[in-house]
């Protein structure tokens, strides 16, 4: 087999089986810095064995068992296997058995699920769940989650050890959750992955606006949690809202990379499966009685998508749900999203007051959308110098490029519109 097609199908196996091959080998272990090792050690000896003996029918299978070979190895070397063994307390399974193996199947998938509440645990921060997940369940190099976090490469590997230090430590048991645990832990789970798709659908910083590859493997992982919860609402309500969101992304820039708002896309150029896609799973989360915040947000943004063009927007349904949300999740990022609604239905200056009103929340102080929402409104009321003055404020909030050359263009343009000279800044996220 020649090289080229070995290491495309290694490339495709780490896409596809890396949550698999390491869940699998701490289900053995129940140590995931050895897990990690032995299904990198596994890759290795891929990589050496394809391209002479052919990829295996099921590389996935072929993974899992050299690394949980390589994991009893190691035990065994390190005389732990007699204190580790009492701890199976699952059935094994035979990762080469039958493809069709209902009972092997259902272990592959419970093997999964537990990594992702491991990774997700509460006990962790929100940041360390995200950094986790990528790295672990994502199987992210940890130099990529650096660049996800805008930080060193060895401030990254300090902070996943650190991480799976205190798993350890708290004795995270590698299992389930009871169904008492489950509410907080699919939580943890959910808005685990909510950041981690956030975290590339608006980069912190860098030229560009979106972190494709981010995106793509937090919709994979929503799609993962909602195969294997088909009955949980809030993970289908999950997928939905960012199935819509990656709908949007094609008209998000224009050919120069400048970001465009929601109010000014193309939406001849949004995705329509994506978009099929996503309004299916909200209205599936919609239905249910047990639907939640996600379910609610993945509404509002539905109610977006189905108006064929801005003015047509239905802002007084919008406002509802953001009622509805707000009694559900009393956050101040929902208070002010809901405020730009407000917007909509009774007018800029309500808004204002708004907007005002959370001046003093401390959980925004530091948020570039809270001066970014002010400005806009009042840009709408007409007053230029107080809204160059609030577009000002978001400047020093704000690290994406494209974000700053919006906000740039809007000051310049309150400027002109106030007789002053408008002075260059970065922009604050407008919803996009």
């Amino acid at each position: 087999m020649p090289a080229a097609d070995a290491v495309e199908a290694l490339d495709q196996a780490h896409r596809h089986e890396w949550a698999v091959v390491l869940a699998a080998t701490v289900r053995l272990t129940r140590d995931l810095d050895l897990a990690e090792e032995c299904a990198q050690e596994a890759y290795v000896a891929a990589l050496q064995t394809w391209p002479t003996q052919g990829v295996p029918q099921r590389p996935g299978a072929w993974l899992t068992t050299t690394a949980r070979h390589k994991a009893l190895d190691r035990l065994r070397r390190e005389q732990t296997l007699r204190r580790k063994l009492p701890l199976l307390v699952e059935p094994d399974v035979d990762p080469d058995g039958e493809p069709g193996s209902e009972v092997a199947d259902q272990v592959v998938a419970d093997d999964r699920l537990r990594l992702i509440f491991i990774c997700c645990h509460p006990t962790l921060s929100p940041d360390a769940q995200v950094a986790l997940t990528l790295r672990l369940v994502c199987g992210v190099p940890t130099a990529e989650v650096a660049r996800a976090f805008l930080v060193p490469e060895a401030t990254m590997a300090a902070r996943l050890t650190r991480a799976k230090k205190k798993i350890a430590q708290a004795r995270i048991p590698f299992r389930l959750p009871a169904a008492d645990e489950l509410p907080q832990r699919l939580d943890s789970a959910l808005t685990a992955v909510h950041l981690l798709y956030s975290t590339g659908h608006t980069a912190a910083g860098g030229a560009d606006l979106v972190r494709e590859d981010v995106c793509r493997r937090a919709v994979d992982l929503a799609r993962v949690l909602v195969g294997l919860l088909p009955d949980e609402p809030e993970a289908r309500g999950l997928l939905g809202l960012m199935l819509l969101a990656e709908a949007r992304r094609p008209a998000r820039t224009d050919a120069d990379g400048h970001l465009v708002l929601l109010a000014d896309q193309d939406r001849t150029r949004w995705d329509r499966t994506l978009l099929a896609q996503g309004l299916r799973s909200t209205a599936e989360a919609m239905a249910s009685p047990r639907a939640g915040r996600f379910a609610l947000q993945a509404a509002i943004a539905g109610g977006h998508a189905v108006a064929p063009d801005a003015e047509s927007t239905d802002w007084p349904r919008i406002l509802r749900l953001y009622d509805t949300l707000l009694r559900v999740w009393p956050s101040p990022v929902v208070a002010l999203n809901r405020a730009v609604a407000v917007s909509f239905v009774d007018g800029p200056a309500a808004a204002l007051e708004l907007v005002t009103a959370l001046d003093d929340d401390p959980h925004l102080a530091a948020y570039p959308y809270l001066p970014a929402t002010r400005a806009d409104l009042l840009r709408r009321l007409d007053r230029p110098a107080e809204a160059a003055a609030a577009y000002r404020a978001a400047l020093a909030l704000t690290g994406n490029e494209a974000e700053r050359a919006f906000l740039a263009d809007r000051i310049a343009q309150a400027g002109a519109a106030s007789g002053t000279i408008g002075t260059s800044a970065p922009p604050p996220q407008e919803s996009s």
